[in-house]
Protein backbone atom coordinates (compact mmCIF):
# COMPACT_ATOMS: atom_id res chain seq x y z
CA UNK A 1 0.00 0.00 0.00
CA UNK A 2 1.27 3.46 -0.94
CA UNK A 3 -0.18 6.73 0.30
CA UNK A 4 0.47 9.90 -1.65
CA UNK A 5 0.20 13.43 -0.31
CA UNK A 6 0.48 16.38 -2.69
CA UNK A 7 1.37 19.89 -1.65
CA UNK A 8 2.43 23.19 -3.16
CA UNK A 9 -0.73 24.24 -4.94
CA UNK A 10 -1.55 27.92 -4.76
CA UNK A 11 -2.94 30.96 -6.51
CA UNK A 12 -0.31 32.44 -8.84
CA UNK A 13 -0.29 35.14 -11.50
CA UNK A 14 0.19 34.30 -15.18
CA UNK A 15 3.88 33.91 -15.93
CA UNK A 16 4.61 32.81 -12.39
CA UNK A 17 6.07 29.58 -11.05
CA UNK A 18 5.11 26.88 -8.57
CA UNK A 19 6.68 23.66 -7.40
CA UNK A 20 4.39 20.80 -6.48
CA UNK A 21 5.55 17.98 -4.24
CA UNK A 22 4.15 14.49 -3.78
CA UNK A 23 5.37 12.58 -0.76
CA UNK A 24 4.89 8.81 -0.78
CA UNK A 25 4.66 6.51 2.19
CA UNK A 26 5.38 2.82 2.04
CA UNK A 27 8.22 0.87 0.55
CA UNK A 28 9.57 0.33 -2.92
CA UNK A 29 9.07 3.94 -4.05
CA UNK A 30 12.00 3.68 -6.43
CA UNK A 31 10.25 0.89 -8.33
CA UNK A 32 7.22 3.02 -9.17
CA UNK A 33 6.66 5.15 -12.21
CA UNK A 34 5.38 8.45 -10.86
CA UNK A 35 3.10 10.80 -12.68
CA UNK A 36 1.36 14.13 -12.40
CA UNK A 37 -2.14 14.51 -13.83
CA UNK A 38 -4.57 17.40 -13.74
CA UNK A 39 -8.29 17.93 -13.98
CA UNK A 40 -9.88 21.25 -14.78
CA UNK A 41 -13.56 21.93 -14.05
CA UNK A 42 -15.79 20.20 -16.58
CA UNK A 43 -12.87 18.38 -18.19
CA UNK A 44 -11.41 14.90 -18.02
CA UNK A 45 -8.28 14.17 -16.04
CA UNK A 46 -5.23 14.41 -18.28
CA UNK A 47 -1.61 13.42 -18.12
CA UNK A 48 0.86 16.20 -17.37
CA UNK A 49 4.16 14.37 -16.91
CA UNK A 50 5.57 10.97 -16.00
CA UNK A 51 8.94 9.86 -14.69
CA UNK A 52 9.79 6.18 -14.75
CA UNK A 53 11.77 4.26 -12.18
CA UNK A 54 14.75 4.64 -14.51
CA UNK A 55 14.30 8.41 -14.67
CA UNK A 56 12.87 8.65 -18.18
CA UNK A 57 10.44 11.54 -18.50
CA UNK A 58 7.43 12.18 -20.71
CA UNK A 59 5.42 15.39 -20.97
CA UNK A 60 2.14 16.51 -22.42
CA UNK A 61 2.68 18.78 -25.41
CA UNK A 62 0.92 21.60 -23.60
CA UNK A 63 3.56 21.75 -20.86
CA UNK A 64 6.77 20.85 -22.70
CA UNK A 65 9.48 23.40 -22.07
CA UNK A 66 7.61 24.89 -19.11
CA UNK A 67 7.21 22.03 -16.62
CA UNK A 68 9.83 19.67 -15.23
CA UNK A 69 9.17 16.44 -13.34
CA UNK A 70 11.82 15.01 -11.04
CA UNK A 71 12.10 12.52 -8.22
CA UNK A 72 14.17 12.04 -5.10
CA UNK A 73 14.08 8.37 -4.17
CA UNK A 74 15.88 9.02 -0.90
CA UNK A 75 12.99 11.26 0.16
CA UNK A 76 10.22 9.20 -1.48
CA UNK A 77 9.12 12.37 -3.24
CA UNK A 78 8.30 13.44 -6.76
CA UNK A 79 8.22 17.07 -7.84
CA UNK A 80 6.66 19.12 -10.59
CA UNK A 81 8.36 22.43 -11.28
CA UNK A 82 5.95 24.64 -13.20
CA UNK A 83 7.21 27.80 -14.90
CA UNK A 84 5.58 30.32 -17.20
CA UNK A 85 2.18 29.37 -15.87
CA UNK A 86 -0.90 30.15 -17.94
CA UNK A 87 -4.56 30.49 -16.93
CA UNK A 88 -5.24 27.24 -18.79
CA UNK A 89 -2.95 25.44 -16.33
CA UNK A 90 -5.60 26.01 -13.65
CA UNK A 91 -6.69 22.61 -12.34
CA UNK A 92 -6.50 20.17 -9.50
CA UNK A 93 -3.16 18.38 -9.82
CA UNK A 94 -2.95 14.74 -8.82
CA UNK A 95 0.01 12.49 -8.18
CA UNK A 96 -0.05 8.85 -9.29
CA UNK A 97 2.19 5.93 -8.43
CA UNK A 98 2.16 2.95 -10.78
CA UNK A 99 4.09 -0.31 -10.97
CA UNK A 100 1.41 -2.27 -12.75
CA UNK A 101 -2.01 -3.42 -11.61
CA UNK A 102 -3.07 -3.67 -8.88
CA UNK A 103 -0.29 -1.42 -7.60
CA UNK A 104 -1.72 1.90 -8.76
CA UNK A 105 -2.29 4.70 -6.27
CA UNK A 106 -3.56 8.28 -6.44
CA UNK A 107 -3.17 11.26 -4.15
CA UNK A 108 -5.99 13.54 -3.06
CA UNK A 109 -4.96 16.43 -5.29
CA UNK A 110 -3.76 19.99 -4.85
CA UNK A 111 -5.38 23.07 -6.40
CA UNK A 112 -3.41 25.27 -8.77
CA UNK A 113 -5.06 28.49 -9.86
CA UNK A 114 -3.43 30.82 -12.39
CA UNK A 115 -5.14 34.18 -12.43
CA UNK A 116 -4.40 37.87 -12.23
Amino acid sequence: QVQLVESGGDLVQPGGSLRLSCAASGSMFSFYAMGWYRQAPGKQRELVAIITSAGTTTYADSVKGRFTISRDNAKNTVYLQMNSLKPEDTAVYYCKANRGLPYVYWGQGTQVTVSS
